[in-house]
């Protein structure tokens, strides 16, 4: 298939500059073909990952120690869970490590909060995928005054300190903000309430957050502007197409993982001896 990204998605959704309240949340930054030529280079695409992918989980198992976090953040109904099935339901769930942050545990609640994102982040090989992240804790939070501002005000600085040792560490970060309009949102919550295969989806709290759109569009400009940084950078996706939304995190996942330069690990044995060997046998 023809190339139709005019620049890669780490180029085209690298957050800098990028105002949230402005942002054409249907656009698709960096790619000029439609809905059926996406879906058709994901599918291509889709193996490229899966290939890559089993040279990280390789590399893991053989003694490496690289890994990859991708963060999904976004407001109900962007497409997170979408995400996860269809981008990284394509490789091997064997090297996945899949965990979603709802409220904090009474249990988590006893701890900082990075005490319940440091327990499940990935091991040597794997791509860690965090539905909601560390970063509840400066966006909900903040919105609705769960603790004091002077609280959470250190928290944008103690996220960078933890994602900067990650990376030194050998974990390749990346981070996807996703966004959707309010009016796709709304279409959105009401296919959850009109199809009883989706009843199980829909939250009545998403309907109310709706009332918060304002304060959590300032929210994430914070976490934009405070926590983009080289080492961890955050990418912007327009996310009302869905298809738009799975085939460019499928991008930067390929990038992240290309960007390890990782190949087959050599056989630690005998070729020849066990050739030998399985002939005899």
């Amino acid at each position: 298939m023809a190339n139709l990204w005019t620049e890669p998605a780490d180029v085209a959704l690298r957050a800098g500059g990028v105002r949230v309240a402005d942002l054409d949340t249907s656009s698709t930054p960096g790619f000029t073909g439609g809905k059926r030529a996406g879906k058709d280079l994901l599918a291509e695409r889709a193996t490229v990952l899966s290939v890559l992918q089993e040279k990280l989980f390789a590399h893991g198992r053989t003694g490496g120690h690289l890994n990859v976090l991708l963060i999904l953040q976004g407001m109900d109904t962007a497409g997170k869970g979408g995400i996860v099935r269809h981008v990284i339901g394509s490789v091997d769930p064997q090297g996945v490590d899949h965990a979603s942050f709802g409220v904090p545990t009474e249990l988590e609640k006893q701890h900082d909060f990075l005490w319940r994102i440091s327990k499940r982040l990935p091991a040597h090989g794997q791509i860690g995928v965090f539905d909601r992240s560390q970063y509840e804790d400066v966006l909900v939070v903040r919105v609705h005054n769960l603790v004091p501002q002077a609280e959470w005000e250190q928290r944008y600085d103690q996220i960078n300190a933890f994602e900067k040792e990650l990376a030194e560490t050998g974990t390749v970060i990346v981070k996807v903000a996703m966004f959707v309009s309010l009016e796709e949102q709304k279409i959105r919550l009401r296919e959850r309430l009109e199809r009883p295969d989706k009843y199980w989806k829909f939250n009545p709290a998403d309907i109310t957050e709706r009332a918060y759109w304002p304060q959590y569009q300032q929210a994430y400009q914070a976490v934009l502007d405070r926590t983009n940084t080289d080492y961890a950078p955050w990418y912007v996706l327009p996310s009302d197409h869905k298809w738009y939304a799975r085939l460019a995190v499928t991008e930067l996942l390929i990038g992240a993982l290309a960007g390890l330069n990782l190949d087959w690990p050599p056989a630690n044995f005998d070729i020849a001896e066990q050739l030998r060997r399985l002939d005899q046998s």
